[in-house]
């Protein structure tokens, strides 16, 4: 039965289904998303947290392009760290606990405000195609059908998803909730493979059976840093709650818990035969990393507060699919945990994912016009990952829906671009996660110049309003009159041991800070923090950035260059273990061809590089 008609519908109403919908019913088209749970809309499966490594940086990322992420996260969040504080500028990225109801509750209230965006509780069970292979409707598990022009599919781990607790499986897409099972039938029918990935999460604790003077206290940044460039930065206190930012805590596994874990990994999901689907390498289980380090007397465990107003604690670095009786013993073996109740157990969830490798940069489908994918469902994994692709699908689905030309992002414009370049070229093998190295540009991918790289974009596609890109042009204008003036305002200085006028913008790539040049020298600096910050980056960075621009293209050109035959890779520094293990068994005979090896990032083409030069 036909009832109405939208121009986008959104199938999902996790971070990627969120920022999708909001994406397309910003730009003016009428969209309607589907959730099997209204109330679940923002849900926070696993950790209570937005960003980290490179992490943090899409989200900013996410902001820029006119996405709800960072401003959610910067309103509940509970503590905030700005990470890799010691390095770089280039790798450092902000992360913060959420509070996880309120960050659910903001999401859905979001959502239900937004002007052209719809919302039903529902399940989506087929999608509906012309002659000419291209969207013109879904149907529902209720009988219903409505016409639509584009279609995102953001089912995460719902479809035909299997929880495994020990030898226990049931059916549910997360923790007692439903899954999505029909959907199914439509990919295969229409011959897309399928692929069966995993995941998990640890057991929730209830923080009263903590002996917190046990553990070490991990406190939030003072002052906390922000995520979005629009919202007001916070102190100490901030004024929605009146309280400080909460702490976490950080305590070990022990020889007990390893021994606990080693005794019962027949009883494992993973371990057990239970569970085929792959899983994520960066995120293991504990029994995952007992038995990978077996030499590893101890691994850390990050106790996060899941918000204010509960007890619950997500003991970070736990997760497992051991059976409850035995996630009992495992816990109470950990200092600090030693009385500890499980409010909810720990398990492993299997769901099929459809290779990114189907779809065009756009997140379109190569087989359907009008269908595109985003999130777990292309076999990624993270929040943050799944939003950037949210919201890039969104726009394309909103630009097919209008008729006009779909956009895709670059990789040397954003680590959105890297993520989505690598997942529809490169395809998966494993649950994706971003790293900084992943990026051949990551000296200008940065943190803090997302909204200067992104802002143009979100203000063609609508996203940005005419405000806050003039906004915007006015701060990049102002940035670029202060490094004009740095570049010519000179100073008589000691470097190193010759003393002779420098320019200040020489002086800050030797190291020199805004404080250092205002206090010791007496030149002017900007009085707004944002453009002071962002001069001092600029112009420290240049000279390395043309540097890296150069040897990018000079890869480029490098691409049939020749990997010699008897290569030992053991002797090139720089190459983690992972990279080392699968050069030596694809064994490629270019660097073009290494380069396109899933888990062999662009440092470590720079380190195979590097090495041949000195072969020559």
């Amino acid at each position: 039965m036909l009832v109405d008609e939208f121009d986008v519908v959104v199938i999902g109403g996790g971070h990627a289904g969120i920022e999708a919908a909001l994406a397309s019913a910003r730009m003016g088209v009428k969209t309607l998303m589907f959730t099997l749970n209204v109330d679940s809309i923002g849900q926070m499966s696993c950790n209570p947290a937005i960003g980290g490594i490179a992490k943090g940086i899409v989200v900013r990322e996410i902001d820029a392009l006119g996405g709800e992420m960072a401003k959610a996260i910067d309103t509940v969040g509970i503590q905030f760290k700005m990470l890799n504080t010691r390095k770089g500028k280039a790798v450092q990225s902000p992360r913060a606990q959420a509070d996880k109801a309120k960050y659910r509750e903001y999401m859905k209230s979001v959502c239900e405000r937004q002007e052209n965006l719809y919302i039903k509780q529902d399940e989506v069970v087929d999608i509906v195609l012309n002659s000419k292979r291209e969207v013109v409707a879904v149907k529902t598990k209720l009988g219903i059908e409505y016409r639509t022009k584009a279609v995102v599919v953001t089912t995460g781990t719902f479809l035909n998803g299997i929880i495994h607790i020990g030898d226990r499986t049931f059916p549910a897409g997360r923790a007692w909730e439903p899954r999505s099972e029909e959907l199914a039938n439509f990919y295969r029918r229409e011959g897309f493979p399928l692929l069966r990935f995993k995941t998990g999460t640890p057991a929730r604790l209830d923080g009263r059976t903590i002996d917190f003077s046990l553990l070490e206290r991990a406190p939030g940044d003072d002052p906390p840093p922000k995520f979005s460039f629009w919202t007001e930065p916070k102190a100490s206190y901030w004024f929605e709650s009146g309280k400080k930012q909460k702490d976490c805590w950080i305590t070990y596994t022990t020889e007990k818990t390893h021994r606990i874990i080693r005794e019962n990994l027949h009883r494992t999901a993973l371990y057990g035969g239970k569970i085929k689907g792959i899983g994520p390498r960066y995120c293991p289980s504990i029994e995952d990393k007992i038995v990978k380090f077996p030499d590893k007397s101890r691994h850390t465990v990050f106790l996060e507060p899941e918000g204010w107003n509960t007890v619950e604690v997500y003991p970070n670095g736990l997760s497992t699919s051991l059976p409850e009786e035995i996630q009992w013993e495992m816990y109470r073996s950990i200092p600090g945990l030693e009385k500890v109740e499980l409010i909810r157990p720990a398990y492993a969830i299997e769901y099929d994912v459809v290779p990114p490798t189907e779809l065009f940069p756009t997140l379109e489908t190569k087989r359907i016009k009008g269908l595109f994918h985003a999130g777990n469902f292309n076999g990624t994994t993270g929040y943050e990952e799944a939003a950037a692709q949210g919201i890039v699908a969104g726009i394309n689905a909103a630009l097919r829906a209008m008729g006009k030309e779909l956009f895709y992002l670059r990789r040397d414009e954003s680590y959105i671009g890297v993520m989505i370049d690598d997942l529809t070229t490169k395809g998966v093998a494993e649950p994706y996660r971003l790293f900084t190295s992943r990026s051949e540009n990551r000296l200008y991918l940065r943190q803090d110049n997302a909204i200067l790289r992104l802002a143009k974009v979100a203000h063609s596609l609508g996203l940005l309003s005419d405000e806050q890109f003039r906004l915007v042009k006015e701060i990049e204008e102002e940035i670029e009159k202060w490094k004009s003036f740095y570049k010519k305002e000179k100073r008589y200085v000691y470097l190193g041991e010759e003393a002779k006028n420098y320019t200040i913008a020489t002086l800050f790539t030797a190291g020199y800070s805004m404080k250092d040049v205002s206090e010791n020298l007496g030149v002017e600096i900007p009085h707004d923090s944002y453009i002071r910050e962002e001069v001092e980056i600029q112009l420290k960075y240049e000279p390395y950035i043309e540097r890296e621009r150069k040897l990018n293209e000079k890869f480029r050109k490098l691409e049939d260059t020749p990997i010699p035959e008897n290569i030992d890779y053991d002797r090139i520094p720089g190459l983690s273990s992972e990279a080392r293990e699968k050069l030596k068994k694809i064994k490629p005979l270019t660097v073009g061809q290494a380069s396109r090896i899933e888990g062999i990032t662009p440092a470590a083409i720079t380190a195979i590089l590097i090495h041949l030069r000195r072969l020559e």
